[in-house]
């Protein structure tokens, strides 16, 4: 039987809570000193700063919508009001107030105002391109998971997401695909025994007794840690089961071999659908009746959401 010591752990989604601010507002960091430091050059530039505004741009306050320019489901609000922040740190003209119209998850039709800022003018210039970086493509995220979503509507299969993610910015995009209502695989190497084929062969243990041993030998050594293993091949199924894996992972397996793993493989393990799947075969894999599908393509796919900061 499945065991459900660790459903909290393979059904979740993260939340704003469980993101750390200090690393966020460190990202956000950067991305100013990209912009108006040059960081990452070799050559810094001359003078340090955002030239066109602060030459032309008296110390005025003004204020602006972020509005949306199609249907979308919204993510990052609540960054785009740390974005202001780490820009006021750098200012001596005071804070910016930023009035939140929607919340992350929301789904929005075009022309819909996601919040409303109010502060200097030189600030919110400045804050501008990058609070709109974040937001478009978290948004984006969001959006194209819920169509994957939907995509799966009737199944009781869930979607996951991967760890094929931008480099440092991956609890936010994962943040963002559990905005558009998918859940999140393992957040890092830290969190999940995942045992793929590249694993298994450099362990000489791709089949029978020694893919066994190998799986049992892993839970040993993890205690409370849930285990998952990938196979590519029906024959691979009976030894890891037999060795008490948590998550079997069909890797691109046929339609026809998916329902014969999953029956195979029925109540005593939770099952994995992975690669080669796309928002038109969802609702075929959906049927199969596995627990889980995913995929990274709502992550490394998606489109950046068009939305504006209006005066």
């Amino acid at each position: 039987m499945k065991d459900n010591t660790y459903i909290s752990h393979l059904v979740r989604r993260i939340s704003w809570d469980d993101l750390d601010v200090k690393y966020i507002e460190h990202l956000i960091a950067i991305a100013r000193a990209e912009d108006i430091e040059g960081a990452g050059l070799k050559c810094p530039p001359r003078v340090a700063a955002d030239i066109t505004t602060m030459s032309l741009t008296p110390r005025t306050r003004a204020s602006a919508k972020l509005v949306a320019r199609r249907d979308m489901v919204a993510c990052g609000i609540k960054l785009a009001a740390l974005v202001l922040k780490v820009y006021e740190s750098h200012s001596d003209e005071g804070p910016c107030s930023f009035v939140p119209l929607a919340q992350d998850g929301d789904r929005l039709s075009k022309g819909s105002v996601l919040a409303e800022i109010e502060g200097p003018a030189r600030v919110m210039l400045q804050a501008e391109r990058i609070l709109l970086n974040f937001l478009q493509r978290l948004s984006g995220v969001a959006t194209s998971t819920a169509e994957y979503v939907s995509a799966l509507s009737g199944s009781e299969t869930k979607l996951l997401d991967t760890r094929k993610t931008t480099p440092s910015l991956r609890v936010l995009e994962k943040y963002a695909f559990a905005c558009g209502g998918g859940y999140n695989h393992r957040t890092g190497l830290f969190d999940r025994i995942m045992l793929k084929d590249n694993h298994l062969a450099a362990a000489h243990a791709s089949d029978g007794r020694a893919l066994a041993d190998a799986v049992m030998s892993v839970r040993s050594k993890n205690p409370g840690v849930p285990v998952e293993v990938e196979v590519d091949e029906i024959s691979q199924i009976p030894p890891v089961i037999e060795a008490g894996a948590d998550v079997i992972m069909f890797d691109n397996f046929c339609m026809e071999d998916l329902y014969k793993a999953v029956e195979i493989v029925g109540d005593r393990a939770w099952t994995e659908i992975s690669g080669g799947v796309t928002l038109k075969s969802l609702s075929d894999i959906g049927k199969v009746g596995a627990d889980f599908v995913s995929t990274a393509a709502p992550v490394h796919s998606s489109p950046w959401i068009d939305i504006g900061l209006d005066s």
